[in-house]
């Protein structure tokens, strides 16, 4: 599977990485037998896939302790990145809760340790800082952020830090990050790390209407903000959305690939993208993602693309946060 170095960080991660949150089960995701999570782990790596993504604040932390079981005996084969949340980013809190990601994940080192969403109720500053001390001390080997705007991110390079990516909502549907986000990583070398490139199952082509979406997959902006769930307060963008994926079922079909692998595809191509999360639950299913980093989608397929999914692209605007609207936006 093609490798991409993420920034200059010097880790070189497979350009699918799996997407763990769903393997610790609990709400939204519902049961899940951990032997199959960890066959599951154990199948990505014999497909090439050298990143793992994990979060603390996952399913409370069961996410890693299930990638920590599956890394035993085999922690050289994978390059894993685990979150820390914003509210544990006070110095002496975050220094606590990294050794704790550590214990779950049975691990000496965190490859990649990223700050989760921005941080607002303590200096960004110090917690940097304590970022810096904790990879000196071999504790992490690479800095990154996740679900951080333009404002947010020259915030953080503005303590001087290195950092190495910044994981962001991309897919065919989400594209807001392209208006501003991109550049600003593309001029200081850090690479995106796009997670939700499926959109929670739409870009797999198994709903026909709003309708037919589980209510957990209805919060976005892309549905109306009276769906329950729903925080955003927006009118939702539900016709456009379902013409996009028509546009892009299409597509697929005249390509003869499935919409899914075609949708991850898109994703890998775009420039600046340096991983491409795909979340599977069962080997099965992971099989049939992986099959994505062998396409290479020709000019005119992509033109067109762009062309099905810019309705909907304008209609969503500029906000990268794709479940609070613009006025309360987690990400600017």
């Amino acid at each position: 599977m093609e490798k991409r170095e993420l920034g200059h960080s010097g880790l070189v991660v497979s350009v699918l990485g799996l997407g763990c949150w769903p393997l610790g089960g609990g709400p939204g995701w519902g049961d899940q037998d951990e032997s199959v999570s960890i066959a599951t782990i154990h199948a990505a790596l014999d497909h090439g896939i050298n990143f793992l993504d994990t979060a603390e604040g996952y399913n409370s932390g069961r996410s890693e302790e299930v990638v920590g079981k599956a890394m035993v005996g085999r922690r050289d084969k994978a390059l894993i990145t685990t979150k820390v949340s914003p509210s544990n980013a006070e110095p002496a809190t975050l220094r606590a809760h990294c050794e704790a990601s550590l214990k779950r994940l049975q691990a000496d080192y965190i490859d990649l340790y990223q700050v989760h969403w921005p941080i607002t109720a303590y200096s960004v500053e110090e917690a940097f800082a304590t970022l810096r001390d904790l990879q000196s001390e071999g504790k992490i080997r690479a800095i990154a952020v996740s679900n951080h705007g333009v404002e947010q991110l020259g915030e953080v390079l503005a303590t001087g830090t290195p950092i190495a990516s910044n994981q962001m909502c991309y897919s065919l549907l989400t594209r807001a990050i392209e208006s501003g986000v991109v550049p600003l990583c593309h001029e200081n070398d850090i690479s995106i790390i796009a997670y939700m490139a499926l959109m929670q199952g739409l870009l797999a082509g198994i709903y026909e209407s709003p309708d037919d979406v589980p209510p957990f997959r209805t919060r976005t902006r892309h549905f109306s903000g009276k769906r329950p769930g729903s925080r955003h307060g927006e009118e939702g963008a539900e016709v456009e959305t379902f013409v996009a994926l028509a546009g892009i079922r299409r597509i697929a079909k005249e390509l003869g690939i499935p919409m899914a692998q075609l949708a991850l595809a898109w994703v890998a191509s775009r420039p600046g993208v340096g991983c491409v999360l795909v979340g599977s639950r069962k080997p099965e299913q992971l099989a049939r993602n992986v099959a994505a980093a062998s396409i290479e989608l020709p000019p005119d397929a992509l033109e067109e693309l762009d062309a099905v999914t810019n309705t909907l692209r304008i209609k969503l605007g500029t906000n990268p946060d794709v479940f609070q609207g613009a006025g309360n936006s987690r990400t600017h």
